[in-house]
């Protein structure tokens, strides 16, 4: 058998408490059971009832584990960049709560639904940095999309040029530990369409080229909405309100170039489920497959002996001494 915890000082000191103040206890009315002329006899087995599920929650506590079996664990090389617009038009709010806060709830749904090994973040505007590299970890990814926020980026027009070369340069140098690249390489682009930056068709040939697919997801509606900024909205040069719509013309376009699919979030539909299927399907190949041991922690058997012996305890009552 084994322990998923070892026993510590922690454990120690309740039980030792519990022998101390419980036997402080008995002897008091093993004392005055005397004094009566009686025999303490119904103390003792609540004693023992009560010392049996102490040591049981203890046991519970520590996890026993035991009857080993057998798994087979398969990676399947599937790698996935997240491109993520962080330009001020994604605070707009044509979509509830706004752009960039609906793409962040959809995100904690679609990252673990992903058929993957490896995820990585990059955020983007004139500008891309990586925000979280390819790690097996999604719980460390899901953390660093809850704090997304347009402050993350360089307060300047969007453009994807830069995004797509950095999540090919992080492909190329393949910062896998094994020599062997894996066969799906994908690209998640995710954005309100609004490409104010050069031509990007060179990178996606060469994304093309190397088969990396590009999908790609348009937030927004046609009829859009103003941009915030700071408690009003921003100006052009003329003094009228900026007006965000959402333009898909270029995101279909990378989409197609690279093999991928255009997917699109507005007020009358989600297609969020449509692009993790999307991923899914791209088949990756299998690099390792091995069998390992593995045990189960089986805590819930002392922890429902010791709550049946708890509802014994409150149930029956005795009378220890009869005056």
């Amino acid at each position: 058998m084994n322990w998923y915890q070892s026993l510590s000082w922690l454990e120690i000191l309740f039980g030792t408490l519990f022998l101390l103040l419980y036997g402080s206890y008995a002897y008091r009315i093993k004392r005055l059971a005397q004094y009566f002329k009686q025999g303490p006899q119904w103390l003792w087995i609540k004693f023992i009832i009560r010392s049996v599920y102490m040591l049981l929650l203890l046991i519970a506590v520590l996890g026993p584990s035991f009857g080993a079996m057998k798994k087979e664990i398969k990676t399947v090389g599937k790698d996935i960049f997240l491109l993520v617009d962080l330009s001020a038009s994604m605070n707009v709010r044509d979509v509830a709560p706004s752009r960039l806060e609906k793409i962040k709830y959809e995100l904690t749904q679609a990252v673990p639904a992903f058929n993957a090994d490896r995820v990585g973040l990059i955020l983007f505007t004139s500008e891309a940095l990586v925000q979280c590299p390819l790690t097996f970890d999604l719980e460390a990814l899901l953390l660093y999309t809850r704090l997304l926020n347009t402050n993350q980026a360089s307060a300047t027009g969007t453009n994807y040029e830069p995004a797509l070369q950095l999540a090919l340069q992080k492909f190329e140098a393949n910062p896998d530990s094994g020599n062997i690249s894996p066969k799906a390489r994908l690209i998640t682009l995710i954005s309100d369409g609004e490409n104010f930056g050069e031509d990007v068709r060179v990178t996606l040939q060469r994304l093309r080229n190397q088969q990396i697919k590009v999908f790609t997801l348009g937030i927004g509606t046609e009829t859009g909405d103003f941009v915030p900024e700071g408690q009003n909205f921003k100006k052009d040069r003329n003094g009228q309100q900026v007006t965000s719509r959402l333009n898909d013309e270029p995101l279909r376009e990378i989409a197609r170039r690279t093999n991928g699919s255009y997917f699109e979030i507005t007020n009358d539909k989600n297609e969020m489920d449509e692009l993790v299927r999307a991923v899914n399907l791209v088949e990756g190949e299998t690099q390792e497959a091995k069998t390992i041991d593995i045990t189960a922690n089986k805590y819930m058997y002392p922890l429902f002996l010791a709550l049946i012996l708890i509802v014994a305890d409150v149930l029956i009552t005795v009378n220890v001494i009869k005056i």
